[in-house]
């Protein structure tokens, strides 16, 4: 067997990657190289010819370099501008398209997600211009679907947030006369979370776990006549005949008898508060939303042939 080509490393069989580091600094080098496929994924594939809407035909356009550096192809015909950039999370964005591929990539490629710290520090930029980029692609790419769950169907909820440490929350819990327990959870955020299994999961943030709150979200995210699977919780009652209802008894230490389980979605909850953890540490419930939605879109993309990071560039693509 020859030996490896240092010159020119390849991605193996058998790692788990879809796309390298290495492909993505191929393919996109520069802010030209991103330009030129952002054009052709929108408006020419071939890279000459697209369709003029104020001729209102195919015509062959050009790029011509301007004092202002304007990112356009021109129509040899009318001389109509097209901006490919114009109606996506880019445009009036004066940070380089090729720190916006890479911090795309950086999202996709990592399995705890990037906190904009660090961003800040592999692009170069200001904290602000790296929280920005991270929000953006967090709340228009990775926006949820409204597409409801069929099947077998896991719900659960859970309680989202830090520990209180401070000596001025410890005399607040005091004159309340509550335990630290019940202070921690009145602090915490509620979120709710659905699964289908084999399938994809969707979660939110709500007010508080009660029956009709519960009630109108299972109706929101699950087709009715699913099979349903949840806790003992007595909120969920509020569901009705709906569904069809199985409950596990967590309270006698029962966690799987059968069928009847709510380990995915409590496998799903475990996997966004450990990397919460170990990469922001802290959210805040302004935003938790949007972080909820970035680890259900890799979540939901898991197991894809296609690497995250083709499928986020193709969803930038698209117009806002």
């Amino acid at each position: 067997m020859p030996p490896a080509n240092r010159k020119n490393p390849q991605r193996v069989k058998s790692s788990q990657s879809l796309y390298s580091l290495r492909e993505f600094m191929t393919e996109f080098p520069d802010d030209d190289a991103c330009l030129e496929w952002l054009w052709r994924e929108r408006f020419s594939p071939d890279g000459e010819h697209a369709y003029c809407p104020k001729c209102e035909t195919e015509r062959v356009f050009k790029r011509y370099a301007t004092k202002q550096r304007r990112q356009s192809w021109t129509c040899t015909g009318c001389g109509h501008h097209i901006h490919p950039t114009a109606g996506t999370i880019f445009e009036k964005s004066s940070i380089s398209l090729a720190q916006w591929f890479y911090a795309m990539f950086l999202v996709s490629s990592s399995r705890c997600g990037i906190a904009a710290k660090q961003l800040e520090r592999e692009l170069g930029c200001n904290y602000k211009t790296a929280w920005r980029m991270l929000n953006r692609i967090r709340n228009v790419l990775m926006e949820q679907d409204s597409e409801p769950l069929a099947g077998e169907v896991e719900a659960d909820e859970t309680l989202v947030g830090g520990k209180t440490t401070r000596n001025a929350d410890r005399r607040k819990r005091e004159a309340l006369g509550w335990d630290r327990k019940r202070y921690d959870n009145e602090r915490k955020t509620m979120v709710f979370a659905a699964v289908q299994r084999k399938g994809r999961v969707r979660a939110t943030v709500m007010p508080n776990s009660s029956g009709p709150t519960l009630g109108t979200k299972v109706q929101e995210f699950i087709l009715p006549g699913s099979m349903l699977f949840t806790d003992e919780w007595g909120g969920y009652s509020a569901v009705g005949r709906r569904y069809y209802h199985r409950r596990i008894r967590h309270r006698d230490r029962i966690y799987v008898e059968g069928e009847t389980h709510t380990q995915s979605v409590e496998g799903f909850f475990s996997h966004f508060k450990t990397d919460v953890r170990g990469t922001h540490h802290a959210i805040s419930k302004r935003w938790l939303q949007s972080y909820l939605n970035e680890w259900v879109w890799k979540w939901n993309h898991r197991d894809d042939d296609e690497a995250m990071f083709r499928q986020l560039i193709g969803s930038a693509a698209q117009t806002v």
